[in-house]
């Protein structure tokens, strides 16, 4: 079987020499690959899967049981999807397919991933996981949804938590912004980048990390991952690291 038919699932024998796809070795990814790396070990006895193509492509999905999940979600007896991508030339070749069907195949209950009505960057595609049979099965402001395949159909349907449906957190004046470390691009992108960005427009920063699943759990959005808030109120999931992205997101706030 040739490397690229070939699945590879992360354990603590394999996990120093192999890569975590979506963050390449780089001066700017460095830090966050060895921060990922480190915190996939600490998930690896809660029943953490990260499972990619045997190659250097960026292929991969990760999944938990959604109690471990580092997320505002209720959803006992679920597998929780915390990441998904299938990229450039490995696209159409049925392996995001065989990525989700190894998950579903050792769920319980069923399968749960945060995703939005639009597609956004970092985030699920909806549109992809309805052609799965996935439905929307409970929202968050300001547009995330929560999809669900179910697999036994008398289990309880997952749901967002109060603190993902209540997204607020205090008036700093300017930007807040909260983040895990599941993200290998969190720990330039916020600390750098967005630092650097939001600053230059004058703006009041402060970068939360998020340290602990509890934490993560009772986090005041839907997407702990990473969250960008201004004056209190949640605006996007995606990161502002640089003046168009800047534009885009802050300008509507910044203008009302």
């Amino acid at each position: 079987m040739p490397p690229e038919d070939r699945f590879i699932t992360l354990d603590v024998g394999n996990l120093d020499r192999e890569h975590i796809c979506c963050a390449f070795a780089g001066s700017k990814a460095a830090g966050g690959v060895a921060g990922k790396k480190t915190w996939i070990r600490g998930q690896l006895d809660d029943g953490f899967v990260f499972r990619k193509l045997d190659a250097k492509a960026k292929v991969f999905i990760e999944y938990t049981p959604a109690e471990k999940a580092w997320a505002p979600i209720d959803a006992p007896g679920y597998l929780a999807i915390s990441c998904f991508w299938v990229s450039g030339k490995y696209k159409g070749h049925g392996y995001d397919r065989k990525l989700l069907e190894s998950c579903e195949a050792e769920a319980e209950n069923g399968v749960v991933v945060v995703s939005s009505a639009k597609k956004r960057p970092f985030m699920a595609d909806k549109k992809f996981f309805e052609k799965f049979g996935y439905d929307v099965c409970d929202t968050a402001p300001p547009y995330f949804e929560l999809l669900v395949k179910r697999i036994n159909r008398d289990a309880p349907l997952p749901r967002f938590t109060s603190t993902a449906k209540s997204p607020a957190c205090d008036d700093n004046g300017g930007v807040v912004v909260y983040f895990t470390p599941q993200c290998p691009y969190n720990e330039y992108y916020v600390n750098v980048a967005e630092a650097e960005v939001i600053g230059r427009h004058g703006l009041p920063f402060e970068a939360r990390a998020i340290t602990s699943r509890e934490e993560a759990q009772n986090a005041p959005t839907a997407f702990p991952l990473h969250s960008v808030f201004y004056r209190g109120r949640l605006i996007t999931q995606e990161f502002i690291y640089d003046d168009r992205v800047f534009d885009r997101v802050m300008g509507p706030v910044l203008n009302r």
